[in-house]
């Protein structure tokens, strides 16, 4: 006796990808991959539709960000910050995503708070995203090395996060403004940057805005911006 189909076996693949759309857990899609062959098409297809990516809340690895990355062709802004005290990416991680398809459209990277990246990971991925805008590598380990590269590949940054960049100093910030000259927006809280450098920003970028708010009133004060 012959299988009757199932309702939801009969709707389109178009649609099935639109359905899946809606599903924002990355375990459940992984599960209706399995499923059968038009399920895990359908799953393809609505990662390839997705604009916004977000492992918030998600324990991640190198393999499995990698896989999902590449699979999202139109992505335009990625978050892949620290959530999760076990996250599990690595600058080897950063590497395999930086050959997606997509990294050369991303506006947007947040990777705040990885505190298992370094320069090397962060140069090679962002070397890949010349279309970049906005970028938050607050509360890693990077230095100059990474703001040199950032300057030289992301002529569109508009805004960047440092906090608690404590290695960044004074020379990477300034070849970053000089080169960006479309930068509106540095966040520099708890850098160990010399107030006077936010002064030479300033004479490079008048309408620049370096936060937190205050941090210029006090240039005969402090030598560093406040850490805790």
């Amino acid at each position: 006796m012959e299988r009757e189909e199932a309702e939801i076996d009969r709707l389109p693949i178009d649609l099935v990808a639109y359905i899946f759309g809606f599903i924002i857990s990355f375990t459940d899609l992984a599960q209706a991959s399995s499923v059968c062959r038009k399920w895990k098409e359908g799953v393809k297809q609505s990662l390839a539709q997705r604009n916004s990516m977000s492992f918030a809340g998600w324990k991640m690895d190198d393999d499995s960000t990698t896989r999902l990355v590449r699979l999202a062709y139109n992505l335009k802004e990625l978050d892949i910050s620290r959530s999760r005290w076990d996250c599990q990416i690595t600058d080897n991680g950063l590497y395999q995503i930086s050959l997606a398809n997509c990294i050369g459209n991303l506006t947007s990277i947040s990777l705040w708070g990885m505190a298992r990246i370094t320069d090397r990971g962060v140069v090679q991925l962002i070397s890949r995203a010349n279309s970049l805008q906005h970028l938050n590598i607050g509360g890693t380990f990077v230095t100059d090395e990474s703001l040199f590269a950032i300057a030289d590949s992301c002529p569109r940054l508009k805004s960047i996060v440092l906090w608690s960049c404590r290695h960044v100093t004074e020379i990477g910030l300034l070849n970053l403004a000089n080169k960006c000259r479309k930068l509106e927006s540095i966040n520099v809280w708890g850098t160990r940057v010399p107030v006077n450098c936010f002064i030479d920003l300033l004479t490079i970028s008048p309408s620049l805005q370096i936060k937190p708010p205050g941090v210029l009133l006090n240039v005969g004060g402090a030598a560093i911006l406040p850490v805790a």
